[in-house]
């Protein structure tokens, strides 16, 4: 009796808490703006994950939908989609804290709106030109390049709002601003340099052409990493009630490792093609040290947030340290496949599928779902509090379920290839392949019992 009244003041407490650490200042005419990035990531990361579940299926049964909708169409919209829901979830994110952390108001509404409207008609269009066997671009990036277009635009406009607004801070900018800055700016660097295959120079070279076109695409991950990362330094900031992780020496020499990183990582994707032998070492280094030390910093800060401070942002606290955990199982099998003669027989197996889902979900997707419901946990939320706990749970469990059977079945094929045919490594894969399916489900459902809340809350602000 006495444990459950003093549990409940602890939450009372840590409610006000959270009202005075996350409304700095009063709501802003941003804010519509802001949840509707929010919300239309939601529904692009539900969608991505039923189009994996549906290209997992059809590992699973081959010629279910085949013919209307063939793997060669869900692999793209799943992987789009779940791209989509990564930038513009940090995107949303971005629009709401910044007039907090500036202590202005956004530069302009309008031009956010004009950024949303551009990325809506750039998703929309390229999703549909996928439903219909419309491609022309490359690998990740599969849509016809005309509509790169869009995307740079709205790129462009999301630049002049955000560095417009972030000029007015009077100050030394934390951690977080340097990292969003950088991110933005190197995305659209990196997406401009993804379609320099247009160019005849590169594309009739197809050593010139692949190096750069992975160059592209691994740096492009490093900027919206960038991004997420630097939602998580405001995070920390925000739960623990201390502005030291954010200006601390440990964090900004992260920063500058993850700006390395971001530059000169992608090598260790690209040791099939003949390249200076400099450019391989510097990367494997990089790629090693810059995950160790964001999950340090996490690990460190977990043990600095008082126990009314971790209550009081206890989903959002919870995320957070799922990521942080994520960061080490990827660290792990980023050092294994990272490794010269191991990348030779895992590259272009599961093994890299399980790396990139063990990134963006494990990873990114934990800290964009912290921030969300950071967001969304300026009220009360009792009724909630369930709901999103075995969430959790249901999508952890289960996403480590699909991550270590992508494993076996990347194990599976890198000992049997050259050895077997293709159909007799497919059929030993196939156990895996049904194990990925159900746990796909799962981590399906988890997710929408957490999304479930979060909107159910928001019908009540």
């Amino acid at each position: 009796m006495h444990f459950h009244k003093f549990q409940n003041e602890i939450h009372h407490d840590a409610v006000q808490l959270n009202y005075g650490i996350s409304l700095i200042m009063p709501l802003q005419k941003s804010d519509k703006l802001a949840k509707t990035f929010l919300s239309t990531a939601m529904v692009c990361l539900l969608a991505g994950l039923i189009f994996g579940l549906a290209g997992g299926i059809q590992y699973v049964v081959p010629l279910w939908m085949k013919d209307s909708f063939p793997f060669t169409r869900l692999r793209p919209l799943h992987v789009s989609l779940v791209i989509t829901w990564i930038f513009t979830a940090a995107s949303g994110g971005i629009y709401y804290y910044l007039p907090r952390i500036v202590k202005r108001p956004l530069y302009s509404v309008r031009l956010g709106w004009l950024h949303y409207s551009l990325l809506l008609l750039s998703v929309l269009t390229i999703t549909v030109g996928y439903f219909s066997g419309i491609f022309g671009g490359r690998e990740y990036l599969e849509f016809p390049p005309v509509l790169g277009l869009l995307i740079l635009s709205y790129w462009i406009v999301f630049l002049i709002n955000y560095f417009s607004t972030v000029r007015k801070y009077e100050g030394k900018w934390p951690v977080y601003l340097w990292m969003w800055s950088v991110g933005l700016i190197f995305f659209a660097f990196t997406f401009l340099e993804s379609q320099l295959w247009i160019i005849p120079f590169f594309r009739d070279n197809i050593v010139r052409d692949t190096t750069i076109q992975w160059k592209a695409l691994g740096s492009m991950v490093g900027s919206w990493n960038m991004m997420v990362y630097g939602t998580a330094f405001f995070l920390m900031e925000k739960i623990s009630g201390k502005t030291s992780v954010v200006f601390a020496r440990k964090t900004f020499f992260f920063f500058f490792l993850g700006l390395t990183n971001l530059m000169f990582n992608w090598g260790h994707h690209t040791y099939i093609v003949p390249a200076s032998t400099w450019i391989r070492d510097v990367s494997y280094i990089i790629s090693m040290t810059e995950l160790l030390i964001l999950g340090n910093i996490i690990y460190h800060w977990r043990s600095t947030v008082s126990e009314i401070n971790r209550y009081g942002n206890i989903n959002s606290f919870r995320f957070l340290s799922a990521a942080d955990i994520w960061i080490f199982l990827n660290l792990i099998l980023a050092i294994l496949i990272s490794v010269p003669a191991i990348n030779l027989h895992t590259h272009g197996t599961h093994f890299t599928v399980a790396h990139a889902m063990g990134t963006t979900i494990g990873i990114n997707t934990m800290i964009l779902m912290a921030s969300l419901i950071f967001i969304r946990e300026n009220y009360p939320r009792h009724e909630n509090t369930i709901k999103v706990s075995a969430g959790f749970w249901i999508c952890n469990i289960s996403l480590l379920i699909f991550w270590l059977s992508l494993l076996v079945a990347g194990f599976i094929k890198s000992i049997y290839q050259g050895q077997l045919s293709h159909q007799d490594i497919l059929s030993r894969q196939i156990p895996w392949f049904f194990t990925i399916a159900i746990s796909g489900f799962l981590f399906l459902i988890g997710m929408i019992l957490i999304i479930k809340s979060v909107v159910k809350v928001r019908s009540k602000e």
